[in-house]
């Protein structure tokens, strides 16, 4: 895909110029990590699937570097109840889903999922559409620098159940991780942050992400934490 890096071009554009050096590892490991780095789910050879998109924010909060998270609504009929990165389905409005589709849309649900200003997040990278099969998802995995934070809260419970933001910290902190097992035969890793367990896509992405920034600590795989089969 081809994503348009003009900084003319408003909040959807890409842009690695006045980051925080702190970001500059994630953003050097958007541009060289390959997609069975990050998941042996890919997206179906022939095109299938429905084309989406998560903003995966990095902030600063008062504990440093923190990545900004919700929890689904548990009424909803995919995903319901576990926490993720904002995000959903792209709209004909976002665009072409081969270009800049991907950032529009996850600028869009975002702002619609928490209420955040787009126009205080800077896009800096994508990293290589992945597949959810489960929901048949092709999702588009889209970072961003909250450069001017905003306010945000639920404002949908019919779709979000709450709004929040994890400090990078406690993701590496060995004795917040552990591996989750779903009756299904998953087993995937897992965070225990913000009296909340986040596994699947989401906790698969921050893994690789953590790893190949060079964030990641040594921890306990061998922890295991049961899933509900209904999870």
């Amino acid at each position: 895909m081809t994503y348009t890096r003009d900084t003319h071009e408003g909040p959807a554009a890409l842009r690695r110029e006045g980051l925080p050096g702190w970001l500059e590892p994630v953003a050097r490991a958007a541009e060289t990590v390959q997609p069975l780095q990050l998941s042996r789910f890919l997206p179906p050879e022939n095109g299938s699937g429905r084309q989406s998109a998560v903003l995966i924010l990095f902030g600063e909060g008062e504990r440093g570097p923190e990545l900004l998270l919700m929890e689904r609504a548990g009424s909803l009929r995919s995903h319901a109840g576990q926490p993720s990165f904002p995000g959903g389905a792209l709209d004909p409005v976002d665009g072409d889903p081969k270009t800049d589709g991907p950032l529009r849309a996850a600028l869009r649900e975002a702002e619609e999922e928490t209420g955040l200003d787009p126009a205080g997040v800077q896009l800096f990278g994508v990293l290589p559409a992945l597949y959810i099969p489960v929901s048949e998802f092709v999702v588009t995995p889209v970072l961003g620098w909250w450069r001017a934070p905003s306010p945000v809260g639920v404002v949908d419970p019919n779709e979000t159940a709450r709004v929040f933001t994890v400090p990078v910290a406690d993701l590496t902190d060995p004795a917040n991780r552990a591996m989750a097992i779903h009756p299904s035969g998953y087993r995937g890793p897992a965070f225990l942050v913000e009296s909340a367990l986040v596994w699947g896509f989401t906790a698969g992405v921050i893994d690789r992400l953590l790893h190949y920034a060079g964030w990641e600590q040594p921890w306990d795989r061998s922890r295991q934490v049961p899933l509900d089969r209904r999870s």
